[in-house]
């Protein structure tokens, strides 16, 4: 059987990137205390970078996460009645695979939705996606999955996926807002499956955060180099340092830029300037860890019913399984 081509919609603005950047900018950096969203950190140096965090002894999430698609995506597809799986932050699907093989083996999955910023990388993956599995209908939707979710295609039961810990990038309140829209955007009865980090040693999150080859911290410095080439800005990067640490008041890792000697940032791009302090940081990324009680407390608050949880071995790690109530 010939693979059937796949589908790609388009709801991204063609001037999105440049337009989003200098909201945030101008929004993050231009009040006090500075901020910058980690979305920033993904160009293809950022992007490079990242997998080889990902690879990193340190670095636990992405593999703990591997290991419970591995052990437990015959009985999450044991769980559910999903006949359409969307991933949000697809990017290659390299972990779905694992997850839509066992759909294809139960014989009850129609067809799959990645969702991402990236054109390219989505239809490069698209393309593969559909060559592997033949009879699987893909429509791709190039998308923010903050701005989007409006965009999936309905029919059929669903299975949003959203993997890698990445919903403990949001504060408190994002974190409410992306869950309440999700909601909105689903049917009842259509599932949530949701990757968190959980709770654990400093012992064992520092390291991860700050890793002794120091990719992580050129990673998140890699963010000044980015507003520099696209914005026109005079960060001095070699002007800063890497400071992670563990704030266990809101249980969260928190990962800042700080400034080692005053300095007057000029970013022409967003016509925005200001001055540095010594020693003032810049709040690039948060990684909330999560507790079994907070996270269902938050997607009962939602409208998401948890139905079954999987850990790895260690139980560093969870994936969720919801549904979503009426």
């Amino acid at each position: 059987m010939s693979a059937p081509e796949p589908v790609v919609t388009v709801a991204l603005d063609p001037d999105w990137a440049s337009v989003a950047l200098v909201e945030d900018v101008r929004r993050g950096l231009g009040s006090q205390p500075r901020t910058l969203p980690p979305k920033w950190l993904y160009d293809d140096v950022g992007s490079d970078l990242f997998d080889e965090i990902t690879r990193l002894p340190e670095y636990y999430p992405t593999e703990c996460e591997r290991a419970i698609l591995r052990d437990h995506a015959a009985d999450i597809v044991a769980a559910c009645d999903a006949t359409t799986v969307v991933e949000l932050g697809s990017g290659t699907s390299d972990k779905t695979r694992t997850l839509l093989d066992a759909f294809t083996a139960a014989g009850s999955l129609e067809r799959f939705v990645p969702v991402d910023v990236s054109e390219q990388t989505l239809r490069d993956a698209a393309a593969m996606l559909a060559e592997r599995y033949p009879s699987l209908r893909v429509e791709a939707l190039v998308g923010d999955f903050t701005l989007h979710l409006g965009h999936l295609p309905r029919g059929g039961r669903r299975l949003v996926a959203f993997l890698g810990g990445t919903i403990g990038n949001f504060y408190v309140e994002e974190r409410a807002a992306f869950l309440g829209a999700l909601h909105d955007s689903l049917e009842p009865g259509d599932w949530f499956l949701l990757g968190t980090d959980l709770v654990k040693s400093t012992d064992r999150l520092i390291p991860a955060y700050d890793d002794s080859r120091g990719v992580t911290a050129r990673f998140v410095t890699n963010c000044l180099r980015v507003l520099n080439r696209e914005l026109g800005a005079d960060f001095d990067v070699d002007a800063f340092s890497y400071v992670p640490f563990w704030d266990p008041r809101q249980e969260r890792m928190d990962l800042r830029l700080r400034a080692d000697m005053p300095q007057r940032v000029t970013i022409p791009g967003a016509d925005l300037s200001f001055e540095l302090a010594h020693g003032e940081e810049i709040r690039v990324e948060i990684s909330t860890k999560f507790r079994r009680e907070r996270l269902h407390d938050e997607l009962a608050s939602a409208g998401f019913g948890v139905e079954r949880t999987w850990t790895d071995a260690d139980a560093d790690f969870a994936l969720t399984l919801a549904r979503c109530d009426g």
